[in-house]
């Protein structure tokens, strides 16, 4: 019954309306709204077509006339800011007047759970609520909402700042306000629209992914929901053509007494998906939360978000240009200011590299973009806590950037030491900051979390000294120094600040490790090159052999050694390498490459004289070694032992499985069965999957041999190499 009543309320109000057309505005003009100083002010809103509409506020008085479709839309002349309260007036048939507007700085807040985060959890929630009376501090809160198609409105209303209202409102943009309210002393208009948990393409109009190439599939995904959009028409016109010749012939068939097949399924991509859970759709947020804002005057925005998008990298650098591009198409008002948030460390777990990956695309942001900026907060988290309770100086620091930048109180400083270049001295790198007067540490420590490499990629933690505005950095073990990384670590709460105390964000720099260092190991020496190849990160040698760039197999002579070597070099630059080497246990060079399917490669046996290098760790150094064995088959595999090794687990996949007679899941590898280890794995090369590939036992699985994991996307480069002597 309550169903049914709202649903006869809901018709009787479709009717009264269209029976009269009232002049009305979207919410986000309101009482207590307070509208944007300096700038001129579009208003808008609906009324019976060719009603003549006057809009008057602070002396001025405009008209416009409603279109055909009932939209009208005019504009204010720049207003002077203005704490006094005013009345809006908008005249037509009916007349409407809107109290307590005032004239400032508006913003627009968004984000996902950190800038939803409200005031109820901060530090010092209770003394910072009780003193959070700011009458000029006003709050515009969307409710969660998506939807497929931009929303015309956005139901909700503006509010006074006071200790009664504000424990629910975003901490971050209530204390970014208030410090722009007491420097500029003007009211501030805060609206937030934010999410918890949404990832960054949600809040991004469907315009904002047009010209970038790394987003062409999300761009296809929105125009295809689109209905107006020519993609969304052939697809569905394709569509509506094979279910037509599939009812012909459903029709011809059924008469002649046959077999009818499944008709043709519909096409999912035609519409967004309306159901629990799918917010995280492209643009859908934008629709159903900030499209009905818009154009609303604002001076700029402030974003909070990226925890979603962890893992992603330089990636989210170019689905943050989709967003702030097509957020400034949207308003139409120019190049706005956008400053972001850089996440807080955090222990995700995984990979602890991915945080800084993001972080690195952050901090890309102002050289990608114009007029944009972040603020570092790796000191005020909570490794443990997603969400920082100090957001107190993360609106405080977000708020100094936008007075010195945007409204030129450059007497404020806002930023910690950027690093500005790096320079080699022999065995050091000097780093070179700016934003750097008084540079030192927080707690009078050494520089911590400082790393460097050699020519192999491999990072080690290195010693700092501060010089000047400079950081001189030098490691032990490193002589030749290629590059470093700073605060690369999802946990790093790194000590190096200014004289401000403001701190450095994470950022790496150098010259790229480049592979075939070990080529020049004195171990290769007599040893001629039968097979190279750069392993694809996922593997389909099912239709036919792998295509080497090397390929000497036919040329490769008699031997009686062989000896090969695994090259991965990560997306940092990293390059971990295996050499082994071990008496020849065939005497055909082309029965030693990858087992690809019907290739006819099968080997399970022990090795002699097994001999080991390798840079990672765990690897045992051997030389001549009998504690060797191989496993190379095109097929599948299972876990019970091969060849009954000592300290075999027979659950596990490990140093010591057997080939299965069907399948083409495929194994590469090469094991220290003495030492328990894996020397080299590179599986799952015959389906198309993504391979499964390392070096060393695998300890991010439940597999030592890497079974499963289909982690050859984690590198940049996969390069075996097969040697004969």
């Amino acid at each position: 019954m309550k169903s049914l009543r709202f649903a006869a309320l809901a018709g009787l109000s479709l009717l009264a309306f269209s029976a009269s057309a009232a002049v009305r505005l979207p919410h986000i003009f309101g009482n207590d709204m307070v509208l944007q100083r300096d700038a001129v002010v579009p208003v808008w809103g609906w009324a019976d077509p060719s009603e003549k509409i006057t809009v008057e506020f602070a002396g001025q008085k405009h008209e416009t006339v409603a279109k055909a479709d009932g939209t009208w839309q005019l504009k204010l002349n720049a207003l002077k800011a203005s704490a006094d309260p005013a009345v809006f007036k908008v005249m037509a048939s009916n007349q409407i007047a809107l109290t307590n507007v005032v004239v400032g700085e508006v913003w627009f807040c968004s984000g996902q759970s950190n800038m939803e985060f409200s005031m109820h959890g901060v530090d010092n929630a209770a003394q910072e609520i009780a003193g959070a009376d700011f009458p000029l501090i006003r709050h515009f809160k969307a409710p969660k909402s998506f939807k497929p198609l931009p929303e015309s409105d956005v139901s909700a209303a503006w509010e006074r700042t006071t200790p009664a209202g504000i424990g629910d409102e975003s901490a971050v943009a209530f204390f970014f306000g208030r410090r722009l309210h007491q420097e500029l002393k003007v009211p501030v208009g805060l609206i937030n629209c934010s999410w918890g948990g949404t990832r960054i393409e949600p809040w991004t109009p469907a315009c904002g992914f047009a010209g970038l190439p790394e987003l062409t599939g999300i761009k296809d995904r929105v125009e295809t929901a689109d209905p107006k959009s020519p993609l969304h028409q052939k697809v569905l016109a394709d569509y509506i053509e094979a279910m037509q010749a599939w009812m012909a012939d459903a029709k011809a068939k059924t008469t002649a007494g046959l077999p009818i097949v499944n008709a043709p399924e519909f096409p999912q991509y035609l519409n967004f998906p309306s159901g629990q859970g799918k917010h995280q759709e492209p643009t859908v947020l934008f629709n159903g939360m900030v499209a009905g804002l818009v154009p609303y005057a604002i001076r700029g925005a402030i974003w909070y978000q990226g925890c979603s998008n962890n893992g992603e990298g330089m990636l989210y650098l170019e689905k943050t240009k989709a967003l702030v591009n097509g957020w400034r198409q949207a308003w139409g008002q120019g190049d706005f200011p956008y400053y972001l948030v850089q996440l807080a460390p955090y222990t995700y777990g995984g990979n602890p590299t991915a945080l800084p990956g993001i972080w690195e695309a952050q901090a890309a942001v102002p050289a990608a973009i114009p007029n944009t900026g972040y603020t570092v907060i790796n000191d005020i988290g909570n490794i443990k806590n997603i969400h920082p309770t100090n957001k107190q100086d993360v609106g405080l620091r977000m708020a100094n950037q936008a007075l010195n930048r945007t409204y030129g109180r450059k007497d404020l400083a806002w930023s910690g030491p950027v690093y500005k270049s790096f320079a080699i001295e022999g065995a050091k790198m000097r780093l070179a900051f700016d934003n750097a007067d008084g540079l030192k540490t927080r707690d009078g420590k050494a520089p911590a979390w400082f790393e460097m490499c050699g020519p192999d990629g491999l990072f080690v933690k290195a010693d700092a000294v501060i010089e000047g505005p400079c950081v001189v950095i030098s490691a032990p073990t490193i002589t030749t120094p290629m590059a470093m990384r700073f605060a690369w670590d999802q946990t790093a709460e790194p000590n190096l600040v200014n004289s401000l105390g403001l701190p450095t964000g994470a950022f790496r720099c150098g010259n790229k490790p480049q592979l075939g260092g070990v080529m020049s190991l004195p171990e290769l020496k007599g040893f001629r090159k039968v097979y190279e190849i750069d392993l694809p990160a996922s593997g389909s040698f099912a239709a036919g052999a792998p295509k080497y760039e090397t390929d000497a197999s036919a040329g490769a002579g008699a031997f009686t050694q062989v000896a090969y070597v695994l090259q991965l070099q990560e997306n940092a630059g990293s390059i971990r390498y295996v050499f082994a080497s071990m008496d020849a246990f065939t005497k055909d060079a082309k029965k030693l490459g990858i087992p690809y399917a019907k290739s006819g490669i099968r080997h399970q046996a022990k090795v002699s004289n097994l001999t080991v290098r390798s840079n990672v760790d765990g690897i045992p150094k051997l030389d001549s070694s009998d504690g060797g064995n191989i496993e190379f088959w095109d097929a599948n595999y299972g876990n019970p032992n091969g060849l009954n090794l000592p300290g075999a687990d027979s659950r596990k996949y490990d140093f010591d499985d057997q080939p299965a007679g069907d399948g083409g899941y495929g194994c590469m590898q090469v094991h220290a069965w003495k030492n328990k280890v894996t020397l080299f794995a590179y599986n799952n090369f015959n389906g198309g999957a993504p391979c499964d590939i390392g070096i060393g036992n695998n300890t991010a699985g439940e597999h030592p041999d890497y079974t499963f994991m289909g982690n050859g996307g984690q590198y940049a480069t996969r390069r075996l190499t097969v040697f004969v002597k």
